[in-house]
């Protein structure tokens, strides 16, 4: 009952009187709502999880030797023939660390090697960083931070093909021929990364700079610059301002500047999108349910005619007549929006756990926002489908009304 209106109770009767068919009805209403709510809950989840991967290092900003491919998605890289540069100089390393003023800058050499580890041969990256600035990239599981001499940190996943541990000794380089090899002792193992902008250190074995150059020369060439930015705001200017500085020729750029902030809003704009689309596609099954709706909605009307002969010939007026039909697809729709959403919570956490992996972001405010709308449209699709059945019986003419059988 809405109110203790008694049009409202006339039309919780009819429901009643008619439950199998009104329920039937529902089930449009309840299967419209799981899809929509379900994809929606969906998306966003992927979205965030998404978001949230590509996020790690999302104030890093790297600038690396332009080599003639593609741009990067900053300004620096681009157009243009030419550009043949392998290493940041260390001259190019002052521009940039003026451009940056009181931001973060990294200077890393990079390199690939063969590694042994006992009877095990692989090969994995190298890493040279000065070691006070390691921590501001990276995170030590177990073990202790580089500090100088030879020790080393390896990658989670290295260390687990590998069987490292904080001790363990590798061997760098090739054992062939007449190759020198270099031996390194892990001092710590380094946290999971997974999909990251900075370097991909999870098969990576990271020494200290002075290390890396004794190793393997070219001390002052650089192979990367990673600036950290103190604000996300800061990224644009930064990144306009290292490309007017390093790359004056527009036709020969010097260095490629690459920020994942940029990749991650198209990221997100496009799983947006996604989302969007996939929504469209689940509220196609509520232009069924509508259908479904205004059959019933008429069905009513028809059975009831003598009844708003006598509601009309004692003075009911029209509107409220109206007003009496739309309660009953009123209650049908909160019928089936209801059912829908307590469904959906169910189906949505069994996909999002089947797709997107884990279920971390499903009970946050931007996922589960989702089952109120899709509620609210249900219920609009079964008052919306009622308008016409309910204007129809509030113009019939109450004598002619009296005299249906």
């Amino acid at each position: 009952m809405i109110g203790g209106d008694i049009f409202a109770s006339l039309a919780w009767r009819s429901v009643r009187l008619h439950l199998l068919r009104s329920l039937l009805a529902a089930l449009g209403i309840v299967i419209g709502v799981i899809a929509i709510t379900t994809l929606g809950i969906m998306g966003a989840n992927l979205t965030l999880s998404v978001s949230a991967q590509l996020s790690r290092g999302a104030n890093v900003i790297t600038v690396s030797p332009y080599t003639g491919g593609g741009r990067g998605f900053g300004a620096g890289g681009g157009g243009g023939e030419g550009g043949t540069n392998l290493n940041i100089t260390q001259s190019q390393l002052q521009d940039i660390q003026q451009v940056a003023g009181a931001n973060l800058v990294i200077p890393i050499y990079s390199t690939s090697d063969q590694i042994t580890v006992g009877p095990s041969v692989g090969r994995a990256s190298i890493y040279g960083l000065p070691p006070d600035k390691v921590s501001d990239l990276l995170t030590v599981q177990e073990g202790t931070n580089l500090k100088g001499g030879e020790g080393a940190l390896v990658g989670a996943t290295l260390a687990d093909d590998f069987s490292l541990n904080v001790g363990s000794r590798i061997k760098l380089g090739s054992t062939s021929g007449n190759a020198s090899t270099k031996m390194v002792r892990v001092t710590g193992i380094l946290e999971q990364q997974g999909a990251s902008f900075s370097i991909n250190a999870d098969r990576a074995i990271i020494v200290t700079d002075k290390y890396y150059t004794a190793a393997y020369g070219g001390s002052g060439d650089y192979q990367q610059v990673q600036i950290i930015a103190n604000d996300l705001n800061q990224i644009g200017n930064i990144i306009n301002n290292t490309d007017k500085r390093l790359n004056r020729n527009e036709k020969l750029p010097v260095v490629r500047i690459s920020s994942p902030s940029q990749f991650l809003s198209t990221v997100t704009s496009t799983l947006g999108s996604i989302t969007s689309f996939m929504t469209m596609l689940g509220a196609i099954s509520l232009v069924v349910a509508a259908v479904s709706i205004f059959n019933v909605m008429i069905m009513s009307v028809t059975e009831r005619v003598k009844e708003i002969g006598i509601l009309r010939s004692i003075g009911t007026r029209r509107s409220e007549i109206r007003k009496m039909f739309l309660y009953e697809a009123f209650i049908i729709g909160i019928i089936g929006a209801g059912v829908g959403a307590l469904l959906s919570v169910v189906s949505g956490y069994l996909i999002v756990l089947a797709i997107v992996g884990n279920t971390t972001y499903f009970f946050t405010p931007a996922s589960l926002v989702y089952i109120p709308q899709g509620m609210l449209i249900g219920v609009a699709t079964c008052v919306l489908s009622g308008i016409y059945p309910a204007w129809r019986a509030s113009d019939l003419d109450p004598i002619e009304a009296l005299r249906a059988e």
